[in-house]
């Protein structure tokens, strides 16, 4: 388990707190429907931290393909069509370009600001010459609107139940997900980044941004500026 992350719950649980089977639940939004708005048709993405494909099986069905990284062996056993590779996001170096890099889940807000350089880093290590990076960012009401919870129209409640300091920049969220026949949580450290903070860490990784794709601007299509 990475310090300062934890999950309980029924079933296995990833080194970030996140349990595998809650995941296998958690139904799809608006992701692929972003993504392949922003990428041009069929291209090859390389998803860093794909979790169990919940993402992956909807871009996979719009016929894209994709290669499925995640540190978690137990995750990936559930990602079905895609190439799979287990191991650290931020340690990645398969030596390949991609037209596209995905890190989505919020990675880009790691508590660890040498997480984020290598996260940042493999995603400009990875990137084909006139690709584009796909980053999802953190709302920004993340970690001041709360506690808040949300009832998913498949019967089950996302609570951010605390969010409270844990060092010089970097908070430590308890998130809930509670179903009629199961309870998990996960406590995650996140550092919140405005956006001219997230845009100097782009900078300093060697990316900039190309457009925010979403009205609320968590949604960002970055690109190499060398």
């Amino acid at each position: 388990m990475r310090k300062g992350y934890e999950g309980t719950g029924p079933g296995a649980i990833t080194p970030d707190g996140c349990a595998v089977e809650l995941y296998a639940r958690l139904p799809v939004g608006d992701e692929p429907d972003i993504i392949a708005a922003a990428v041009p048709a069929g291209v090859h993405i390389l998803e860093l931290g794909s979790g169990v494909g919940r993402v992956t099986h909807p871009l996979l069905e719009r016929g894209f393909t994709v290669t499925a990284v995640d540190e978690s062996a137990e995750m990936l056993a559930r990602v079905r069509g895609a190439r799979t590779i287990c191991g650290p996001i931020e340690d990645l170096d398969l030596g390949e370009r991609f037209d596209v890099v995905m890190l989505a889940s919020f990675l880009v807000h790691a508590g660890d600001e040498e997480v984020r350089r290598g996260l940042l880093r493999t995603c400009v290590r990875h990137v084909a010459d006139g690709g584009c990076v796909l980053i999802q960012r953190e709302g920004p009401d993340y970690h001041t609107n709360v506690p808040r919870e949300r009832v998913d129209p498949s019967g089950f409640t996302v609570r951010i139940a605390a969010v409270e300091p844990a060092g010089e920049g970097v908070n430590s969220v308890h998130a809930q997900y509670v179903f009629p026949d199961a309870v998990w949580t996960q406590t995650f450290l996140t550092r919140p980044l405005t956006k001219e903070q997230f845009e100097s860490a782009l900078a300093e990784a060697g990316l900039e941004v190309d457009a925010y794709l979403t009205p609320d601007g968590m949604w960002v299509r970055a690109v190499p500026t060398a």
